[in-house]
């Protein structure tokens, strides 16, 4: 039994995840770690930000937390226990588990010394590193993120991630709005979304002439998530050689605030 770190789920957390997470594989060992005790090493890893060969000793070998880390973002279980505590979320706060309404937006981050794969310059932000395309419904919870190069633009990115919601039809079957900032205006962009996706975008702008901050309507809501993800320290920084790793670690991020709404 690992020390009672922060980062840790609760018994009754673990318990309420353990329904979602995969039996072994028939005809294999039987399973002998704790899959409690895994689960917390990830978390650790993900909120103190620490390397995996650092995870302490208390919990189980690093090489096995990693494997399930890394087994279950490939077989996409991460995503379906992410997708599923988003819709129980959804319930709990008395709305339908399908939103009708998104925002979308991106976060430029600087890559550790390591990373050279999808890293580009982002010269309005003037940030080396990837960029974070995210979409959340109006309760700032995630439907889609997508990580690219930093140099990818606004537009490019947004019709990527817009594809992957669009992907999960099932679930978002009562979309009909895209919340936007200026970055993603223009008319081809909307074209494509009425065409391909068959929503409607709608820009909200910054007023003219305003200096500091401003509440924009709809568009805060996805700034909090960004905020949200900052406070998990592995993702304060992209230190992960592939993308697609990032995406998995916000998704367990939202997962752990999920969770700890939920349980």
């Amino acid at each position: 039994m690992s020390k009672a770190y922060p980062s840790n789920l609760t018994r009754v957390q673990y318990e309420f995840l353990s329904e979602m997470i995969p039996e072994p594989k028939p005809g294999g060992r039987k399973r002998e770690v704790d899959i409690w005790e895994v689960l917390n090493g990830i978390f650790y890893v993900l909120v103190e930000g620490v390397r995996w060969r650092s995870l302490p000793s208390d919990f189980p070998a690093w090489q096995t937390v990693y494997t399930y880390f890394r087994n279950w973002r490939k077989d996409g279980t991460w995503l379906e226990i992410h997708d599923t505590l988003r819709q129980w979320t959804r319930i709990e706060q008395e709305r339908h588990s399908s939103p009708s309404e998104a925002i979308i937006d991106s976060q430029s981050v600087k890559t550790a010394a390591m990373v050279h794969k999808a890293v580009g310059y982002d010269a309005g932000k003037k940030i080396k590193g990837r960029k974070r395309f995210m979409t959340v419904d109006t309760l700032g919870l995630v439907l889609r993120v997508l990580v690219t190069a930093a140099s990818v633009g606004e537009r490019e990115g947004g019709k990527k991630v817009l594809k992957r919601v669009k992907q999960s039809s099932n679930q978002v079957s009562r979309l009909t709005t895209i919340w936007v900032d200026g970055g993603f205006n223009g008319d081809p962009f909307m074209q494509w979304v009425m065409d391909f996706c068959r929503w409607i975008v709608q820009v909200v702008l910054r007023p003219e002439q305003t200096k500091g901050f401003v509440l924009l309507r709809k568009r805060w809501v996805v700034e909090r998530t960004f905020g949200w993800l900052m406070g998990c320290r592995r993702l304060v920084r992209d230190y992960e050689l592939l993308p697609e790793t990032s995406e998995t670690f916000i998704y367990l991020a939202m997962i752990r605030i999920m969770v700890r709404r939920l349980a």
